[in-house]
């Protein structure tokens, strides 16, 4: 294992490279809009492109934000299992790195959505078709719409446990076919 050494200089967000920048400040914006806090989605970012783990002064220098919010936000990227903790040599505080491998990333990301999204959406479909079962105020459209919801979304978590058990290899080939298998599919199809 490779001794990682105490590095006490940190830049300023304004003083990193554009394109740094631009990726820590447009992943943040994206973090926003898959239901994740900005600073969270920044902090991943920033230690996802950095080459050397950050300690939470550090990051809360580079990033100007409050302490506490880092702290808060750390806590959550270990949660999602993105960043992990990493001793550094003559230094007690934590330092924290980012996985860097982008399948292992989305498959966390993806994991945790799954238990925050899918998983309770299954148990209310569940849910909501046993109680419509028997009652006559539920037309059967109604539960016709509930069962058709229930469907797909059951066949988007078995899915989505097919794709977590690929190794990214045959995923990543997976995932390349798109093109071939569209192809075949429209095999026969009228073009508009």
């Amino acid at each position: 294992m490779t001794e990682i050494t105490k590095n006490t200089d940190m830049a300023k967000l304004d003083d990193l490279p554009e394109a740094v920048q631009r990726f820590i400040l447009h992943w943040g914006d994206m973090g926003t809009t898959w239901g994740v806090n900005r600073t969270v989605a920044q902090i991943h970012a920033l230690l996802f492109i950095m080459e050397q783990p950050l300690n939470a002064e550090q990051i809360t220098d580079c990033l100007g934000v409050a302490r506490s919010n880092v702290s808060n936000s750390l806590k959550e990227l270990l949660g999602f299992k993105t960043i992990r903790r990493v001793p550094v040599a003559g230094d007690r505080r934590d330092y924290f790195t980012a996985e860097t491998d982008v399948w292992e990333v989305a498959k966390r990301i993806a994991a945790v959505r799954k238990a925050r999204e899918i998983d309770p959406a299954l148990e209310t479909l569940t849910y909501c078709l046993k109680v419509a079962e028997g009652d006559k105020g539920v037309s059967d459209e109604q539960r016709k719409r509930l069962q058709d919801m229930q469907d797909f979304t059951a066949t988007m978590d078995r899915w989505y446990g097919q794709m977590q058990t690929l190794p990214t290899s045959t995923l990543t080939k997976l995932i390349g076919m798109g093109d071939r298998v569209v192809g075949l599919l429209n095999i026969g199809r009228k073009k508009n």
